[in-house]
């Protein structure tokens, strides 16, 4: 809020207040030569230097911050967006550093480990940031971090800090040095400029292409799929006023029937597919039509991680669903497709994060001259056209293009695609129709800040949940409710 930009320095070595603690890289672990040139931008001239480091996904983020945290050698703490990527950050400090498990202790609402005595703590944002009421022991751990003098943390994701209630964090915690990676500086509010006030500048920049060309990341083929909507589907499409439209076009047949086309190819081809879908509806519709497994917020740790060990290692599940939980911090190396059927708007942050999730280098995939797939299916003469416009900028500036796919060969032969008669199409509708508004809207997750105000027509009934239910009334005839014994009298 002063308007000055923040630029801290912390001499670690000559630190003799906090206690050093004992971690050190393993010989195994190697850095590529722009790892390398993004650490030295950071430790110059024997200090640490607060600020952000910015790498494509994909291309070891996570050995860039192990690694700051055993050359300062000082209590660390990390602070990540789930649970989920807590435990990869644990498994990230295991495989790369000498630390065991021990030194290293998590804070999540899932696992609350013992803090006494440990030198790296990782915990999530909305764990530090959470102001209802704690259980016991996470008030203990709460009253422990803040008392304690940490030497660096590390802002896993960083771009989610500007939000009002996240950058908090930085309140709470006190910290000698502050280390934000991130893959995409981007935000659609533009409060990506208060990074410079509350960590630090940016330390170092990574060229996407110049990675791809020397095979630390993937290359990757994005293609946008122009899905036509169906006469039906486009009438109700051009009359209806309220967000049901963003139901209508991600529910559109034709999409559907793309979606299972590229699904069936990619997984005769034993590739492994990631669809995404912002909307949860239409998420829950595609996944339990084609019998996939899916991830959505509601969605607990344990089976998360089922799910994605399942992913990772059971040759049967190619396939799997999710929402935006998984647009970061999810560690899928083995995924090479993604399909995206339904977005947050013209987000060009969420574009750029959703392409990591593929971007990891491929083992053995050399012979091809892609050896990733991205496609977008887009409902044609819909707002869906124009928010993919704006969403592909920061990978069009980054160097990337995009093929557009009109038709999809072959589709048509293919006995087994659902919603090819009119009847299906009908009946597909009627669902769409019936759902509630609130159906419509996407989903929402921590860190991204107030939703935009919107007005819709409403009703009483749906306070009570009876959106789905019909009423109707009907008229009986006066003979029906004659009584034999007035009969006779009324004649």
């Amino acid at each position: 809020e002063l308007e000055h930009p923040l630029l801290a320095e912390y001499d670690f070595r000559n630190d003799t207040v906090n206690a050093d603690i004992n971690i050190d890289l393993k010989p195994s672990a190697v850095l590529r030569p722009y790892q390398e040139k993004s650490l030295r931008k950071m430790f110059g001239n024997g200090r640490a230097r607060s600020g952000v480091i910015v790498l494509p996904c994909g291309a070891g983020k996570s050995l860039v911050g192990v690694t700051a945290c055993c050359t300062v050698r000082k209590r660390a703490i990390v602070l990540c967006n789930s649970g989920v990527s807590v435990e990869q950050w644990k498994q990230q400090f295991k495989m790369w550093s000498t630390a065991d498990d021990s030194m290293i202790c998590r804070f999540t609402s899932e696992a609350k480990d013992k803090p006494m005595g440990c030198g790296i703590l990782i915990t999530t944002y909305s764990m530090i940031t959470h102001t209802q009421k704690r259980s016991w022991e996470a008030e203990q751990t709460m009253k422990w971090l803040q008392t304690q003098e940490w030497g660096i943390m590390v802002l896993d994701e960083v771009h989610t800090i500007p939000a009002k209630m996240f950058r908090r964090v930085l309140t709470i915690v006190q910290s000698h040095c502050k280390l934000g990676l991130t893959a995409t500086l981007l935000r659609e509010d533009d409060k990506i400029a208060d990074l410079n006030f509350l960590i630090g500048p940016k330390l170092y920049e990574a060229n996407w292409l110049e990675l791809q060309s020397k095979n630390y990341i993937a290359k990757v083929q994005c293609a946008e799929v122009w899905c036509p909507m169906t006469p039906e589907f486009y009438k109700e499409y051009l009359t209806l006023k309220t967000s049901k439209k963003l139901l209508l076009y991600t529910m559109n047949p034709n999409k559907f029937r793309a979606a299972q086309f590229l699904i069936k190819y990619h997984e005769k081809r034993g590739d492994k597919t990631i669809v995404f879908s912002d909307n949860v509806f239409a998420l829950r519709h595609y996944a339990i039509k084609m019998n996939k497994p899916f991830i959505f917020g509601p969605t607990s740790q344990n089976e998360r991680i089922q799910i994605l060990q399942n992913f990772k290692f059971n040759p049967k599940v190619n396939t799997i669903f999710v929402s935006k939980v998984a647009d970061t911090s999810f560690d899928l190396p083995e995924a090479n497709v993604l399909i995206q059927i339904s977005s947050q708007g013209g987000s060009r942050r969420q574009e750029a994060q959703r392409l990591g999730r593929i971007l990891r280098a491929k083992k053995g995939a050399v012979a091809e001259e892609y050896n990733a797939f991205f496609y977008t299916l887009v409902s044609q003469d819909t707002l869906e056209m124009a928010y993919s416009r704006k969403r592909q900028r920061f990978l069009v500036n980054q160097g990337y293009s995009y093929k557009v796919v009109t038709k999809l060969a072959g589709i048509e032969n293919d006995p087994d695609i659902f919603y090819k008669t009119r009847e299906e199409q009908a009946l597909l509708l009627q669902q769409v129709l019936a759902a509630s508004d609130l159906d419509a809207d996407e989903e929402r997750i921590p860190g991204e800040g107030p939703r935009p105000g919107t007005r819709r027509p409403g009703n009483i009934g749906s306070m009570s949940g009876a959106d789905d239910a019909v009423y109707m009334e009907y008229k009986r005839s006066n003979s029906l409710i004659k009584h034999p014994l007035f009969k006779k009298f009324r004649a």
